[in-house]
């Protein structure tokens, strides 16, 4: 290979001096694994690190480690000097890989311990990062991961030419990406390893890896590092492959009943779709504010006013609110539209989805989360708002009259025994009925939700884009998936009526604007202003574009939004979002 020095073993027999020096491993007797804590890299160039500076990657001494860790970089900078002073790149151009790791476990899985194959047509060419390396006698082994496995690297000692052996010992660390090529061999104890003929360092690492015995085990560093986490964890990049498989399953189902993918705009004029704080940015060519989308809902209601019928689009999200387990200021979501349908053709698709990423990713419907045991069988059970409210908390809400004051007080009776300040609060604040119900809902009804549940028909005060149930006044055809207490998904039968459209946005926007107007009212009892809820802030504006899209016809149709990255984590058994996100938002590190 042009540009890189390759390293060949020669068949002649060499008797080069202790092998263990090779690998820093010291001069004790028997099989040693090397963790690559900086005594071996210091071995390399015989400068010895202190023994409590070898054990520092356990320690907890964050200016130890950071120490430790710097010492090690140094050592290795100057194997980078020493690499390019004898006319070798450390950082390569390219190695012509003939298999994957994977793929050479599967091509010689029936090979018997102790055989070897030598011809011409069994040699093979790999690459990928060495994470382990050990000694035994005169033979080295060394680990190889790729990103679709591991496999072993058989180096004899005495067949090193000239001084490659010297070369090897100082200048390869755990952590470097090798090639290397050779012929195929299983060992007498059943590894089956690659006995190399040539191999060349394609990129010499400057940095240290986590210590194999405790691994990367920071939480907070394994999110700010994902890159470091997923090599010290290979685990944590098999959900971002499951992920991947997730993705692919969705647009397959979706696209396999005639949906098409479009794609809207990222920053928009007006914040619509839904109620959420957006992140503002100033365009300095066109002199004005734009936001981040918090939702693709109204520009994907404006294909279907242009013409199209079926359309989806898989994009991010973002918005300005709190960080926990279940919210991240930008997350996945797929919506999708269809014309001539109404919200039950939903609840098909979401069931369809669900049940077809479970198969892809987990191979049955049967699955784990978190020590709760999900069934995903269709049919799922369907119920409305207003029944699960009465199943769980006894009062039934068709029975309360229009009175708000009267409806709070048999809400609070009813279960008012051990409710936190924050809940009762949040009852007593809420502005209508429908708000009460929802409240009580979220409140009460969510979190029992396990296993999956459509919920059914929402109050109209709370659903500004969703068209009026055609039986119960008052409500819309509206309704949300829950699967372990969380909503997974939100669709509707559309709002198409312009003139009513309007009317529910600007009384959203009124809504929004009184609560704004209240929060910075208010005082904390001593004359000084204080402000009771940032996510209030914000400032709301009609999207009038979308009401003129309106206004020129959309027809009938459903909607659904579906969180990708909720699906995800239920799919992958992770407890967080920031499990599922490869570089998830976080706090400035200190």
């Amino acid at each position: 290979m042009e540009g890189l020095k390759v390293w060949r073993l020669s068949s002649s027999i060499a008797r080069p001096s202790n092998l263990r020096q090779l690998f820093g491993l010291g001069t004790s007797s028997g099989l040693v694994r090397c963790l690559d804590n900086g005594a071996a890299a210091a071995n390399a160039t015989n400068t010895r690190l202190p023994s409590r500076n070898r054990r520092a990657s356990t320690s907890t001494s964050t200016s130890t480690n950071t120490s430790d860790r710097e010492a090690v970089r140094a050592i290795r900078l100057k194997k980078v000097e020493q690499l390019r002073s004898k006319g070798t790149e450390p950082y390569g151009y390219k190695w012509d890989r003939s298999h994957s790791a994977k793929e050479l476990q599967e091509i010689y899985k029936d090979l018997n311990n102790g055989e070897e194959l030598d011809s011409e047509s069994h040699h093979v060419s790999i690459a990928g990062r060495i994470v382990a390396r050990r000694a035994f006698g005169k033979l080295a082994f060394l680990t190889l991961r790729d990103d679709s496995g591991t496999i072993q690297l058989y180096c004899e000692k005495e067949r090193l030419l000239n001084d490659q052996f010297e070369q090897l010992k100082t200048l390869v660390d755990i952590g470097d990406i090798l090639g290397a090529s050779g012929s195929i061999k299983r060992t007498e104890k059943g590894e089956l390893s690659v006995k190399v003929v040539s191999f060349s360092i394609l990129t010499k690492t400057l940095l240290p890896l986590p210590d194999k015995f405790h691994g990367l085990t920071d939480i907070d560093k394994r999110y700010r590092q994902r890159y470091v986490d997923m090599i010290a964890n290979p685990e944590v990049a098999d959900i971002f492959r499951k992920r991947a498989k997730i993705m692919r399953e969705i647009r397959k189902t979706v696209e396999s009943r005639g949906f098409v993918e479009v794609e809207t705009p990222v920053l928009q004029g007006a914040a619509g779709g839904a109620e959420a704080r957006p992140f503002v940015t100033y365009h300095n060519s066109l002199g004005r504010d734009l936001y981040l989308r918090i939702a693709t809902e109204l520009h994907l209601k404006r294909m279907l006013v242009g013409g199209f019928e079926k359309v989806y689009e898989i994009g991010r999200i973002f918005r300005n609110e709190g960080i926990s387990t279940r919210h991240n200021p930008e997350f996945t979501t797929i919506e999708m539209y269809e014309a001539y349908s109404d919200y039950q053709s939903m609840m098909d698709m979401a069931e369809e989805i669900v049940t077809q990423c479970a198969l892809e990713v987990n191979g049955k419907l049967t699955i784990d989360y978190q020590g709760t045991e999900i069934q995903l069988q269709r049919p799922w059970r369907r119920e409305t708002m207003h029944n699960l409210v009465k199943e769980v908390t006894g009062v039934d809400f068709t029975e309360l009259e229009d009175d708000l004051k009267v409806a709070k007080d048999v809400v609070l009776k009813a279960v008012g025994l051990g409710l936190d300040s924050k809940d009762k609060s949040s009852i007593e604040a809420c502005p209508s009925l429908g708000h009460l119900l929802n409240e009580v809902f979220e409140i009460f009804v969510e979190p029992k939700l396990l296993q999956p549940t459509f919920v059914l028909d929402y109050p109209i005060e709370i659903s500004p884009l969703a068209k009026p149930h055609r039986r119960h006044a008052g409500l819309t055809e509206r309704f949300e998936l829950f699967i372990c207490g969380r909503e997974l998904a939100n669709a509707f039968s559309e709002l198409t009526d312009p003139l009513d459209q309007r009317a529910r946005l600007e009384e959203q926007v009124r809504q929004h604007n009184k609560k704004r107007a209240e929060a910075v009212s208010v005082t904390d009892g001593t004359g000084e202003q204080k402000n009771i809820d940032e996510d209030s802030m914000y400032e709301v504006t009609l999207d009038d574009d979308f009401l003129t899209a309106l206004e020129y016809g959309m027809p009938p149709a459903s909607g659904m939004g579906l969180g990708i990255d909720r699906l995800v984590m239920l799919l992958t058994d992770s407890a967080s979002i920031r499990d599922v996100i490869a570089f998830p938002v976080l706090k400035i590190s200190q």
